[in-house]
């Protein structure tokens, strides 16, 4: 498998830019970050995150504890995941519970100094659940530890969307992560990441994968997105 801007899977470093499936999602994706990072986002750069395989922690937090991702009184930058009221309904299935879910790492792709992964959540348990809005998504220094950097900005690519997960079934976001060769070396404190923790939208228990990258580590500082989770695992965003 290839990913348009960064070669086989697996191949390391970005090679070139061109039209990838994610065009549409390049363009409202990097909408989002700070002028800061959209002023320098000209190329492909050479900070391009380290492909491996997808290993995946299953061990969760109960609700409530452990560090939870910040909420913000900007709707476009909130990574709190349980700030996002589901609809009302007066029956039918819950809410997803991290312990029903499997966390992977989808396709990746490329363009325009900005790297995008899709996340990919799995109803592993015997029940129909329901998952709705932003997962918050940040890279953490090992699965329980630090959060890196910042949490992931919402990309208002996709609309919120109530989604009814029977067994097996799956719904994905798509993450974007901006080159670090892009961004000035003092803004972004350019640094190394391994894990990826993910808080399921409207729960505080996080599921952690794999994901060797380099990221910025400078507190505060904005590198990543992440759309609302929508349904199936397609990367035509």
């Amino acid at each position: 498998m290839y990913s348009a801007g960064l070669g086989p899977i697996g191949s390391g470093r970005a090679t070139q830019c061109k039209a990838t499936p994610f065009k549409t999602a390049q363009r409202a994706g990097l909408a989002i970050l700070g002028a800061s990072a959209l002023a320098v986002l000209t190329g492909c750069g050479s900070g391009s995150p380290a492909a491996a395989p997808t290993v995946t922690v299953t061990t969760t937090r109960s609700a409530g504890t452990g560090p939870a991702a910040p909420a913000s009184s900007d709707p476009a930058a909130s990574t709190d995941p349980a700030a996002t009221t589901a609809p009302a309904a007066s029956t039918g299935p819950g809410t997803c519970p991290p312990s029903a879910l499997h966390v992977s790492l989808g396709d990746s792709e490329g363009a325009a100094g900005t790297f995008y992964r899709v996340i990919v959540l799995t109803n592993t348990s015997g029940s129909a659940c329901t998952l709705y809005g932003y997962p918050g998504v940040s890279f953490v220094t090992r699965p329980g530890g630090s959060v890196i950097g910042a949490p992931a900005r919402r990309n208002p690519l996709i609309p919120d969307t109530l989604i009814t997960m029977q067994p097996g079934a799956t719904a994905s976001a798509l993450s974007g992560l901006v080159d670090t060769g892009a961004l000035p070396t003092a803004q972004c404190q350019p640094g190394h990441a391994v894990w990826l923790q993910i808080y399921p939208p409207g729960d505080r228990g996080a599921l952690f994968a794999r994901y060797p990258a380099e990221v910025c580590t400078r507190p505060g500082e904005k590198f990543m997105t992440i759309t609302a989770m929508h349904a199936g695992t397609s990367n035509s965003f």
